[in-house]
């Protein structure tokens, strides 16, 4: 075939260009941060024109809410999904700790340090970051109910024992974007510390769990 031929373009469905947007934005988030995503960085990995993704996103702080969302979305999905596949309590909230520590979570934990402080001046993102943070507090108090229901967890206040184990690891995500690797071992496993204490379990049952290679864990 001539190099002159043009290579006729597929006209995609608008859903699925929607959704091929964002994904494209999600990952540039990721990577680059918030701030890199713009109409024309977007058009560029597609390579199509900005004239296209303003056509979707006529806003681009529209875009970068989604991407924010997408982005978040995944993570919790992953860590926590809302179908778990067959399990205890235990060992679901020891998969999802071992998940959140190591090189595999410092992204998207940089990715909310960067949502949180751009949300100061940007609405439509600070309506995004708190409902994501909404969805991040329903899964694991739900999963720490699970527990308790179970007979496997013991806690007077499923909600409080939830905020605790994101505080702690809020700022162990912290401390991963200043790049810091020599935290003693009992600071990087202090989320596992705090659950383990305030759920009533014996010191140690979710670290080992974690460490197994079912729990998937990350370091």
């Amino acid at each position: 075939m001539s190099s002159s031929v043009q290579r006729k373009r597929v006209r995609k469905d608008p859903a699925a260009r929607r959704a091929e947007i964002v994904a494209a934005a999600a990952a540039v988030a990721l990577t680059e941060g918030l701030e890199c995503v713009t109409l024309r960085r977007i058009a560029e990995e597609l390579d199509v024109r900005p004239g296209l993704i303003s056509h979707y996103f006529p806003s681009v702080e529209d875009l970068v809410a989604e991407a924010f969302a997408d982005a978040a979305t995944a993570e919790i999905d992953a860590l926590i999904p809302e179908r778990r596949e067959e399990g205890t309590p235990t060992a679901h909230l020891a998969r999802f700790l071992a998940r959140t520590t190591g090189e595999a979570y410092d992204a998207v934990s940089r990715l909310w340090i960067n949502a949180r402080h751009l949300s100061r001046y940007r609405e439509v993102l600070r309506e995004q970051v708190a409902r994501q943070e909404r969805v991040w507090r329903t899964r694991l108090e739900g999963l720490i109910r699970e527990g308790v229901e179970a007979g496997e967890f013991r806690t007077d206040d499923t909600l409080v024992t939830t905020l605790q184990i994101l505080i702690v690891l809020d700022g162990l995500g912290a401390d991963a974007n200043i790049g810091n690797e020599d935290l003693p071992e009992a600071v990087v496993r202090m989320a596992f510390t705090i659950a383990e204490r305030e759920l009533g379990l014996e010191a140690g049952a979710l670290s080992r769990l974690a460490d197994t290679p079912a729990a998937g864990g990350s370091g």
